[in-house]
């Protein structure tokens, strides 16, 4: 089972690579306000964290400076997304495991009405996947021929007329979070009609 001998170390990957990222970030944070010394060992040191980061750190910036919020903190906003992400990461590829062996198990078996029920879960799982793109490629620009430019046509037609229904609170967009919850109940369902 895929589940309890892949995903474990998968997870433990993904958690440790987002622990590392926050190491660098909380390194980015402290020498934007320390400001040491350029041409000292920590104010190159400084320098090299910055330049390393940067690419990560300059959409957060330019987002806080629109709000006319100290520019210094995008770190913190970076981390908190990152950490979003390394939970969903986890979530998702979780459910996909979960659902390779579900349905390996229910063809083995030949339980139909259960295979229909991993298919059935394991297309909302991979439209979780893609909702969670959209969100993300709100911080990147990127082309039409991306894996962003599919996701967000992809859940355009639900997501469009959601959005016209639900005004964004403040900045912040909730149409994702009500898609995601009705997704999850959805799951939900699929799972007491078809499999248990």
């Amino acid at each position: 089972m895929l589940s309890l001998t892949v995903y474990p170390i998968v997870r433990l990957v993904i958690w440790g690579a987002f622990l590392m990222f926050l190491g660098l970030l909380i390194l980015r944070l402290i020498f934007n306000y320390a400001d040491p010394n350029p041409f000292g060992t920590i104010g190159r040191f400084g320098f090299k964290i910055r330049k390393i980061s940067e690419r990560f750190v300059y959409p957060a910036s330019r987002f806080l400076a629109n709000f006319r919020v100290d520019v210094r903190l995008a770190p913190l906003v970076v981390i908190f997304i990152a950490l979003v992400l390394a939970y969903f990461s986890t979530q998702i590829i979780g459910n996909a495991f979960f659902v390779i062996d579900g349905l390996s198990g229910s063809i083995v078996g030949g339980n139909v009405k259960a295979t229909v029920g991993y298919i059935l879960y394991g297309l909302l799982s991979i439209f979780v996947l893609m909702i969670v793109l959209r969100f993300v490629s709100q911080w990147f620009v990127y082309s039409r021929n991306t894996l962003f430019a599919f996701a967000r046509r992809l859940t355009d037609p639900i997501m469009l007329p959601l959005q016209r229904l639900i005004p964004p609170i403040g900045m912040f967009d909730i149409s994702p979070m009500v898609v995601l919850i009705l997704i999850f109940l959805l799951q939900a369902v699929v799972m007491a009609v078809f499999v248990r």
